[in-house]
């Protein structure tokens, strides 16, 4: 059975420190075929030098827009049937696509599916708001960037809202849902995710963006509600 393409896409933004060890892990999957697409947001650091030293990475810089910006850059330029997402300074398993693929393949009712991570502190002591989930008890909990998605699901919702600096994800997992796509979860752990201190995530711990992306689906259902009324006039 031939084995689906899957792009690979990486979001970074001054990642220079990690960014080589990241894809290094994304050349040791034992899956074949992917693609990788590397954009650039506007780094300032050697962050092109390090993409360089891997040739068969496709390489995009544009203007700093954001990370949801990127990801909708290389979502255009992608030829697999599934994306998944590798964050500059995280690391992979070498089995994250063949366990998170297998299970899209035998599952073709859900849109994606997420897996277990491993934290990884480096030079920081455990974030206070860090806690651990109530199904696997892991710390942090299952996260969305270890998603893979179908990428037919994620053109016809329309990639990842801009206005949202961080979060977007988040804000994707609420429209996927909404739509009442299945998800589902592996209990493989597929992610090594590192915390160091600059993280976009730890950065950002006042008011969620999840509430407007939440409040933005009561908004749509009340102005669904309300044309469907109309019409029955």
């Amino acid at each position: 059975m031939t084995r689906p393409l899957v792009t690979v896409i990486t979001a970074v933004y001054n990642g220079e420190r990690f960014l080589g060890e990241a894809l290094q892990s994304l050349f040791a999957q034992d899956y074949r075929p992917f693609e990788s697409i590397v954009v650039d947001d506007g780094s300032t650091d050697a962050t092109p030098e390090v993409v360089q030293a891997f040739s068969k990475v496709r390489y995009v810089r544009q203007a700093n827009s954001g990370q949801a910006a990127a990801r909708n850059n290389a979502l255009a330029l992608a030829q697999g049937e599934y994306v998944a997402f590798l964050d500059a300074d995280d690391l992979w398993p070498p089995h994250k696509l063949s366990v998170q693929i297998g299970y899209l393949q035998a599952n073709p009712e859900v849109a994606y599916v997420l897996g277990r991570q491993e934290i990884m502190l480096d030079g920081i002591d455990t974030p206070a708001w860090m806690t651990r989930d109530s199904v696997f008890g892991d710390l942090d909990g299952v996260p969305l960037v270890s998603a893979v998605i179908r990428t037919d699901v994620l053109r016809e919702l329309g990639g990842f809202d801009t206005s949202y600096r961080y979060a977007e994800d988040r804000d994707l997992f609420v429209r996927v849902r909404e739509q009442g796509r299945g998800i589902g979860v592996v209990p493989d752990i597929v992610l090594y995710r590192r915390f160091h201190g600059s993280n976009l995530t730890g950065s950002h711990r006042g008011k969620h963006p999840l509430l407007r992306s939440l409040k933005a689906k009561v908004d749509r259902s009340r102005e669904q509600g309300e044309a469907a009324n109309e019409a029955l006039r």
